[in-house]
């Protein structure tokens, strides 16, 4: 139509509190931010600085906080913003960007989840075979095309919804641009986009989840055959972490995409999102942290190093 409008930016309503509640949250998500973001930087320069610590394992996870630190700064950033200014508006552009990103990364995650799954069963179903079959190679390789999937997957289901026209109503009732809104907002006929989302949604989110809870049932079996208590409690060790991870990250996702009806419970849903693109990427490194007897290990190594440095120059000044 000739005098369609196509809207230019996108109102994100937010939480929708008071001005001092607003406040607090700004506060409490900036310091939560930042513990993120320095946790998984952390790990990052642990496994990077540590060669024993250059193994299949400690490469998925190293992506997987690399993943962690771009989803989260992907999201917050912008939020912390919208709860300073009154305007809590985002570009055309912006938020077709963070859309894209933020299934990207998302689709990305459930890919090195599985991967690692396959690397815990490797490392205790097939020990004999575990170097050879999970060597650095297949694990780069492995790591390159999840990212690529995620990437150019996302990118088919963002073309589409460039495509569609936005000729207003523009205000989004979430605190950043999640797709289920931005299709309810389109204009255009969006059944193309819809099935194609949910498409590679199963195969690339719930086909990995399947996929992870045969694995740790064959896994689980075989650690139940170990025939000393201890050699079971040290193979569920070495699984332990990822599992918590596993947990926590699909309760979150399937909790928030699984609820009936977003209009219905739109604070609820607000409370999940939230909960799934702040405090799941809190609790990770603090999972393979406190749980990791190598990373505790590599990281008094570099506390150690530090001080030297710092005791050197010390004695330098004096």
């Amino acid at each position: 139509m000739e005098n369609e409008t196509h809207i230019s930016e996108f109102i994100l309503l937010g939480f929708q509190v008071t001005r001092n509640v607003e406040i607090m949250l700004f506060v409490l998500l900036l310091v939560v931010y930042i513990i993120i973001l320095l946790g998984n930087i952390l790990i990052l320069l642990v496994i990077f600085n540590n060669y024993s610590l250059h193994t299949p394992m400690y490469l998925f996870i190293a992506h997987f906080s690399a993943i962690e630190t771009l989803n989260v700064t992907t999201i917050v950033p912008k939020l912390l913003t919208n709860l300073l200014v009154k305007c809590k508006a985002i570009s055309y552009f912006l938020c077709m960007l963070q859309s894209w990103l933020y299934f990207s990364l998302a689709t990305t995650e459930c890919l090195l989840l599985a991967l690692m799954a396959y690397d815990r069963y490797l490392a205790i179903c097939r020990p004999l075979h575990y170097s050879s079959l999970m060597n650095f190679q297949f694990c780069c390789q492995t790591s390159m095309w999840a990212w690529l999937a995620g990437l150019t997957i996302s990118m088919v289901t963002l073309i589409l919804l460039c495509k569609s026209h936005f000729c207003g109503p523009n205000i989004i009732d979430n605190f950043f641009c999640d797709l289920s809104p931005l299709i309810e907002l389109s204009c255009s006929n969006t059944f193309l986009i819809e099935i194609e989302s949910f498409i590679f949604a199963s195969i690339l989110t719930l086909l990995p989840f399947v996929y992870i809870i045969v694995t740790y049932i064959i896994i689980l079996y075989n650690i139940y055959k170990i025939p000393s208590s201890t050699g079971r409690k040290k193979a569920f060790s070495t699984c332990s972490s990822h599992l918590a991870v596993v947990a926590t990250y699909y309760g979150t996702l399937i909790t928030m995409y699984v609820a009936p009806s977003r209009k219905q419970i739109s604070s609820i849903s607000k409370a999940l999102s939230l909960l799934y693109t702040v405090v799941t990427p809190l609790l990770n490194p603090i999972v393979y942290s406190l749980r990791n007897k190598e990373i505790h290990i590599a990281l008094n190594d570099i506390l150690k190093h530090f001080n030297i440095l710092f005791n050197k120059h010390d004695n330098l000044s004096l």
